[in-house]
């Protein structure tokens, strides 16, 4: 069941309806939610609904809930990573929207076409009271230049813009590509005739543009906030504007939303403001939709998601990165479930090719195979390695350039017990099982035996499996010499009885017996 909280185009519900029972419902409090979601097992919003933690405890089989859109601070992410729920986003579906409305509002700001428009209705038709000033030859400064901010940095080069740029995160390279360059903050603020702001919400830009930051700027400079509310202390615009510190404000968001009837930027001078629309398109409200019911069907199908806000990316599909996230969740899986007690310490080991991934998301996945084995609790992605870290799981990894016999191998050491495995032909394979090499499906069930290595001891094995209707679908035998000690993997269409495995164990000859599943 997914539950659509707030309108969605119809272009995803219709994807939805095509695999799931979907139940729409809009502008409800939480209390309401609450009622409704025990029997749900997806989440859509928007921006209106907010997903709080009670919400989360009442909805029991809650696997992820999906943003259609880019912000997700109407999702409360630390209580959905702790009861293991994705939380998905659409980054990419509003970009152009968001970067032209952005640009919409500072043309409009700039050529007073909202005060024209109002005066032309009153019956006037004063040209002189609103020559507007133009982008070209202004300096544009992006305070961010992620996605939106790159966007809006090479539209304002087709208009004859400087644009500058201020962002910890963003790099020369990246800077210059979108045609911006970068500076310090004070710089930025001093320099900039127009100041478009594109940084996430966080606890350093939370009212980074307040009194102080507006009395740094040019008195004919303007600001345009297409980002987040709560970056701009609104009375201190307003404030601003009323003293003409600034010429200028327009606003799409605000941080309360729907804007107070008393809110001073209400009556400000020279604004323009917007209901928070910047990424209100049809082409966006179709592509945000699209794109977040893809992977909500992703997640639901048990594949990691695209845009997990609290999950690792997963790694790229031209290196094989699925199968090896596969590998290195099977492989925590099989080293666990050989061990005896739980562990306090996971050693992953990377070499050849699969250097080249991102390590996050392997980390993770080998994480997920090692917990689920001892937790009753919900292990995936999302959780995993907070989960390691609250039980004290001790991570270490290192990077070997040549390993051992393959080009490429992903080894995890868990306790005493360490495996490894590569891909044959883009299909994982587990290759290496405490000291033996073998050749052994990721997948079904295994029965693993050391014992010594006589003649005879195979077919006593197979032949106690046969009389009790085990079918062996596989076999693979490691040793490390002749007659000395060796392992037996044998992969079997179902789980092997207790009493069959303790009377395996009893064999002469047989020095341990153990049991797995993967993936089944």
């Amino acid at each position: 069941m997914v539950h659509v909280a707030d309108p969605l185009a119809e272009e995803g519900l219709a994807l939805l309806r095509a695999r799931c029972e979907v139940r729409q419902t809009t502008g409800l409090k939480e209390a309401d939610l609450v009622a409704r979601v025990a029997d749900i097992d997806a989440l859509i919003v928007r921006s209106e609904t907010k997903v709080t933690a009670p919400i989360m405890d009442a909805a029991k089989r809650l696997v992820v809930v999906g943003r259609a859109g880019v912000g997700v601070d109407n999702i409360d992410v630390p209580a959905a990573t702790a009861r293991g729920v994705y939380v998905v986003n659409a980054p990419l579906g509003n970009i152009v929207a968001a970067a032209e409305h952005t640009l919409a509002l500072a043309l409009a700001l700039l050529r007073r076409v909202v005060d024209a428009d109002r005066s032309v209705r009153a019956g006037e038709w004063t040209r002189s009271k609103f020559i507007g000033r133009e982008l070209r030859a202004k300096t544009l400064g992006l305070l961010g230049i992620g996605r939106v901010g790159g966007e809006v940095a090479r539209r304002a080069g087709a208009f004859g813009m400087t644009v500058i740029a201020h962002d910890p995160f963003a790099t020369e390279a990246s800077a210059r590509a979108a045609g911006a360059r970068l500076v310090d903050l004070d710089e930025l603020l001093r320099s900039a005739d127009v100041i478009s702001l594109h940084a996430p919400l966080t606890e350093k830009t939370r009212g980074l543009i307040g009194a102080e930051a507006l009395a740094r700027m040019k008195p004919a400079a303007v600001i345009v906030n297409a980002a987040r509310g709560e970056i701009v202390d609104l009375d201190a615009l307003a404030a601003a504007l009323e003293k003409g510190t600034i010429a200028g404000a327009a606003i799409d968001v605000f941080a309360t939303e729907p804007l107070p009837a008393d809110a001073k930027i209400r009556t400000a001078p020279r604004t323009v403001l917007t209901p928070h629309i910047a990424g209100s398109t049809a082409e966006a409200q179709t592509n945000v939709a699209v794109d977040v019911v893809e992977q909500i069907l992703d997640v639901l199908d048990g594949k990691p998601a695209r845009y997990a806000v609290n999950a690792p990316r997963p790694p790229s599909e031209e290196a094989g990165g699925m199968a090896w996230l596969r590998l290195a969740e099977r492989l925590g899986s099989l080293a666990a479930q050989l061990l005896d007690d739980r562990p306090a310490q996971l050693a992953l080991a990377y070499g050849g090719a699969v250097l080249e991934l991102d390590p996050e998301p392997l980390r993770a996945a080998a994480v997920k195979g090692v917990l689920e084995t001892f937790s009753e609790q919900r292990v995936n992605l999302v959780n995993a390695l907070d989960l390691a870290r609250s039980r004290g799981l001790v991570i270490a990894e290192r990077r070997e350039t040549e390993p051992a016999r393959y080009a490429s191998l992903l080894s995890v050491k868990v306790g005493s017990t360490e495996v490894a495995g590569t891909l044959v032909q883009g299909d994982p394979r587990i290759v290496f099982i405490d000291g033996f090499w073998v050749d052994v499906p990721v997948d079904g069930h295994l029965l693993l035996t050391k014992h010594q290595d006589k003649p005879g001891l195979v077919g006593r094995v197979g032949t106690l499996l046969g009389e009790h209707d085990v079918n062996i679908s596989s076999m693979q035998v490691g040793r490390l010499h002749p007659r000395g000690e060796a392992l037996m993997i044998l992969t079997v269409d179902d789980a092997v009885p207790d009493e069959v495995r303790a009377r395996i164990g009893a064999f002469a000859d047989i020095n341990a017996v153990r049991t797995a599943r993967l993936g089944v």
